[in-house]
């Protein structure tokens, strides 16, 4: 049977190989392919981004290995500790939409855990329709095919389980401890660096596919965000003063949200709901929900003291009449 080697393999060669050089004979018999087979590979490791030497006698070393990694699929699927998810991941220089893109791989039959990742989009959505801000070399864009075996009215805590897998990573990669918004909005310093976009298709009875899409600000400047944004934006590279590793934040949200993801499925929503409750900062504080109609349609309001979440995920806010309003869709502010 002949063997199938991929650039990951070359690339995960080289870096065992610390900085240094390694034969390309050494790599043949290691990987069981020819030489020439190895060269090709290269070939296509030098154009994706990585500084390869070649020497004649001594062989390839990957060199400038203290420097930023390229951002690519290589990096981010290289050895990632999950089962499933980021194991078959999608790069794009750019793409209208990762979850309009992951959408139609779901319904072509894409398998459980594929990713979509872009460095830009030209039409990023985020709830209702709303534009996400997409410009290159700085943030993060990417989507998850999921393909739970749950009911659909058992999934609005996908939306959850994505929060707090976002939240963990966040602070995990940069240090700084992130709020929740809800329902789907990552805060630090009381400004918005990431959001999440869920997206379902489903039948009465079974969930055919869910598309989970999480926008990240991680290094861009804050001057290069647009005017007029409905809540106050920051990016984690200002609130954290560094600059983050993109490959590195997504791989731990990729770890972190297949672990909650398998607790839901395992366990149910509890661990969840409460893991939530801890990065929730607003309850008792005075809150306003618009609510939605449909197009063309005054919104719903509501207003009151915010007294957290339910075991559904859903709001629960004390109105002024003493009545408590449970609500499972709008905009807090």
């Amino acid at each position: 049977m002949k063997t199938i080697v991929k650039e990951s393999d070359i690339l995960a060669t080289l870096k065992t190989a610390s900085g240094c050089y390694i034969s390309g004979q050494a790599i043949s018999e290691q990987l069981g392919v020819s030489r020439t087979a190895i060269w090709k590979h290269i070939g296509a490791l030098r154009k994706a981004g990585y500084e390869i030497e070649g020497h004649p006698k001594k062989g390839y070393r990957l060199t400038a290995l203290n420097k930023e990694r390229p951002y690519n699929a290589l990096e981010v699927t290289l050895n990632i500790p999950t089962e499933f998810i980021g194991k078959e991941v999608l790069f794009f220089d750019e793409l209208d939409s990762t979850n309009t893109k992951a959408s139609k791989l779901a319904r072509e039959g894409a398998v459980e855990g594929t990713v979509v990742i872009a460095e830009s989009q030209s039409k990023g959505r985020g709830r209702i329709e709303r534009s996400w801000y997409s410009p290159p070399g700085a943030n993060i864009y990417t989507s998850v095919i999921l393909r739970p075996k749950l009911p659909p009215q058992a999934t609005q805590t996908i939306t959850l389980v994505s929060a707090v897998a976002l939240a963990e990573a966040i602070e995990e990669t940069a240090g700084v401890r992130p709020s929740l918004k809800w329902p789907n909005d990552i805060l630090v310093g009381g400004k918005k660096v990431a959001g999440i976009l869920t997206e379902m298709s489903s039948e009465s009875d079974r969930v055919k596919h869910i598309i989970i899409g999480i926008g990240i600000n991680v290094n861009i400047e804050l001057s290069q965000l647009p005017g007029g944004l409905r809540y106050p934006a920051s990016s984690l590279k200002h609130e954290s003063g560094q600059v983050l590793d993109r490959t590195e934040l997504l791989r731990n949200l990729y770890s972190r949200l297949e672990k909650w993801y398998k607790i839901l499925l395992n366990e149910g929503s509890e661990e969840i709901v409460e893991t939530w409750r801890e990065y929730f900062t607003f309850v008792g504080k005075e809150i306003r929900i618009e609510g939605y109609r449909g197009i063309g349609a005054e919104p719903t309001i509501t207003e009151g003291i915010c007294l957290g979440i339910d075991s559904d995920g859903a709001l629960l806010i004390k109105e002024r009449s003493g009545a408590i309003e449970r609500v499972v869709a709008g905009d807090m502010t």
